[in-house]
């Protein structure tokens, strides 16, 4: 007879940390069952597809006995029991957390998640696949916790807890930050995003680590609405008015008290001083005066933490007029069992889509540079593609957070969502058109070859071959993605109008790197993408990067091309990017979503003097010592000025 290998293995942990099971309110919901997907070959520590956990503590040095989840008697209990001092369940609780984080970004995207690749000094090969994030439970003796994108690996730190009053804390306890789920989440976030956007870890402006932080809150703070018990105990206490103090709004509470706060590490709906906590209250000056990546990266999560709510509230509009009598207010004393269940549920599925969205909307946004207002429009043009009849103004309700904290796009005319949305290019002519086409044909080619490949590392190298050339049979070679791109578009205008880069066969006078493959451009991802909404609209597209280093010279009247500047002049490297959306159905070229370095008008080629004006002056003169800091820590001969940007960041 043959028994079916289960879906799911069930692992126990903190739905927060364990401080939450210290108190009589929150003992209750505290205790969790985490489901992750089975692995079958899980290894010793526990080793898997994705995670390695490798708990070395170098600071005693002790090499902790690694945790074997496949042991009958750990099966038959669902793990093993939450523990602060058993660094097996350490082991366990990292493993489950980083397990949950990856399966909500695959549910969201409809593709497996690839780690960034490892940058080799062989320039001849390159990268090199990164099948496994590392994670260090007692890595650090420290209050700190960072994603290391030079050694593919999470390290967490454990302290001495120094609480501003005695009666939160015990003074001298030591705080592990591997039990808090939230730290966890963030910090496989942060690997997660730097797989899919890697130059989002080069603060080219104020908003792209604040936007790393600031994702990677939104992702552990949108996982706990998929808690049932606290989802319904949070409900209860708070009488369904999610925007009062609550659990689900607050992140590391643990961690944020041991440091000396007087409450968790951040919270989306408000801020305690001196032990009394009030509510955030949207500041549009706050946007354009901060610039602590922690801090400015708050804004963003108020923002899509808002719109939360907005839409939260018109779901349940009808369920409170019920329980009300028609008043929408209701009567004093606890609300009935089945009314919490009610709201716990479209509290949870609109959780669920909220988060769906913030993570489709990475496709969408370009591969350098980021703003928020980027962001925005990523999220609003994605959910756009998907969901045609948006009944429940989800897209109303991020448009109006954004709009009460400052923040808008450039480049629109007017808010609306219309102009959010990026429109269908249509900016070639009819020859470049059917360039394009035979692009999209090759690119129907890839679909086929990666749709039913199952292992990450397949997936990997399948798509380096499209994205290189691969060796033929009779020892030739076919072109790939790069060549093909460069011999159709290497003298268009238009395409480098609409891209925004140099596609010109002499790119080297320009001050462009010629780079590998005979590009002048490098493709760090291609990434398919085969989505259904909710009525059944079906999309079907390829998402690539390209990305182009440019050498350019200052002089007194702005920047110019390297071939047009003097020795005197001083010169300068900068980045630009565009993230090109193919249309399979079509098929075409849907969307081109850049950071232009060129624009070509009358009949001439010339530098974005703006863009490149403002990247110029916050890289060189304005970008805050901190994160310049931050940037340099460990760096390398291949990793230039950005380095380590979360080490000091987080210890900060």
């Amino acid at each position: 007879m043959n028994i079916p290998k289960p879906a799911f293995r069930k692992l126990r942990g903190y739905a927060f940390d364990p401080s939450v099971s210290l108190r009589l309110d929150t003992v209750g919901i505290n205790t969790m069952l985490y489901k992750i997907r089975w692995e079958e070959e899980l290894q010793e520590g526990p080793s898997g597809e994705y995670f390695e956990v490798v708990d070395y503590d170098p600071t005693v040095p002790t090499q902790y006995a690694r945790v074997n989840l496949n042991l009958t008697h750990i099966l038959a209990d669902d793990g093993l029991a939450p523990s602060e001092g058993n660094p097996m369940f350490h082991q366990q609780m990292v493993y489950a957390v980083a397990m949950l984080t990856v399966q909500n970004f695959e549910k969201a995207l409809g593709r497996k998640i690839i780690w960034s690749s490892r940058l080799l000094e062989d320039k001849s090969k390159y990268e090199e696949y990164v099948g496994k994030i590392r994670l260090y439970p007692h890595a650090l003796r420290e209050a700190n916790a960072y994603y290391s994108p030079l050694k593919k690996a999470i390290l967490f730190g454990y302290f001495s807890a120094s609480p501003a009053t005695i009666t939160e804390q015990m003074p001298g306890s030591l705080v592990f930050t591997c039990l808090s789920h939230d730290i966890i989440a963030h910090e496989v976030t942060h690997a997660i995003l730097d797989g899919i956007h890697r130059n989002y870890n080069k603060p080219t402006n104020p908003d792209v680590l604040a936007f790393h932080e600031a994702f990677s809150d939104i992702v552990a703070l949108f996982q706990h609405f998929s808690f049932p018990e606290v989802l319904n105990h949070q409900i209860a206490r708070t009488r369904g008015e999610l925007e009062k103090q609550n659990l689900l709004g607050q992140l590391a509470q643990q961690f944020g008290v041991a440091i000396g706060k007087y409450g968790s590490l951040r919270d989306a709906l408000g801020s305690t001083k001196d032990g009394k906590w009030t509510p955030a209250v949207p500041d549009p000056a706050a946007y354009q005066e901060t610039m602590e990546p922690h801090e400015r990266g708050s804004i963003l999560v108020a923002a899509v933490f808002d719109a939360f709510l907005l839409i939260y509230k018109r779901r349940v509009q009808d369920l409170l007029r019920i329980a009300s009598g028609g008043t929408g207010i209701l009567p004093e004393g606890e609300l009935h069992p089945d009314l919490v269940n009610r709201l716990a549920n479209e509290a949870a599925k609109t959780a669920s889509h909220v988060l769906t969205m913030c993570i489709r909307a990475l496709d969408y946004c370009p591969p350098v540079d980021i703003t928020f207002g980027d962001y925005l429009r990523g999220i609003i043009t994605a959910d756009a593609d998907v969901v045609a009849d948006d009944k429940h103004n989800y897209r109303l309700a991020f448009l109006d957070a954004f709009r009460r904290r400052g923040i808008y796009p450039d480049g629109i005319q007017t808010l609306s969502e219309e102009s959010l949305r990026y429109s269908v290019q249509d900016q070639l002519n009819d020859d470049e058109k059917q360039k394009v086409g035979i692009i999209s044909e090759f690119l129907r080619g890839y679909r086929q070859a990666v749709s039913y490949l199952t292992k990450r590392e397949d997936i990997w190298h399948r798509s380096r071959e499209f994205i290189r050339g691969a060796k033929q049979a009779d020892g030739g070679w076919a072109q790939g993605l790069h060549m093909r791109l460069t011999s159709k578009f290497g003298n268009s205008s238009r395409f480098e109008n609409l891209t925004g880069l140099v596609f010109n066969d002499d790119c080297e006078q320009y001050g462009v790197e010629r780079k590998r493959y005979g590009a002048n451009f490098q493709i760090q991802n291609l990434r398919l993408v085969s989505r259904v909404g909710p009525d059944l609209n079906q999309v079907n597209q390829i998402v690539l990067s390209l990305v182009q280093r440019m050498t350019v010279a200052k002089n007194d009247g702005g920047y110019c091309f390297l071939k047009d500047a003097g020795e005197e002049f001083e010169h300068f490297e900068l980045e630009g990017g565009c993230t090109l959306i193919f249309d399979l159905d079509g098929p075409t070229l849907k969307y081109a979503i850049g950071k232009p370095l060129v624009r070509y008008a009358k009949g001439k080629l010339s530098l974005c003097q703006q863009r490149i004006g403002r990247l110029d002056r916050f890289v060189n003169e304005e970008m805050p010592l901190h994160l310049e800091s931050s940037a340099l820590l460990f760096g390398d001969g291949h990793s230039e000025r950005f380095g380590e940007p979360f080490c000091l960041l987080h210890r900060g």
